[in-house]
């Protein structure tokens, strides 16, 4: 027996992958708004955490 078979039986699996790429789609554009939008300084601070410039070696 293959997997499809299973999805078959059930009542209204086909919403599942929909949802799913509603959800993604949703999530994907959030995020490139909120880098296009975020502050430059904040950015900056956020990549330059792991090494900070006043921290003696």
């Amino acid at each position: 027996m293959k997997f499809i078979h299973y999805l078959e039986t059930i009542t209204g699996v086909g919403i599942y992958p929909l949802s799913s790429l509603f959800i993604f789609f949703i999530f994907f554009t959030a995020m490139t708004t909120w880098v296009l939008k975020a502050d430059k300084k904040y950015i900056t601070g956020m990549k330059n955490i792991p090494f900070p410039e006043n921290e003696n070696e």
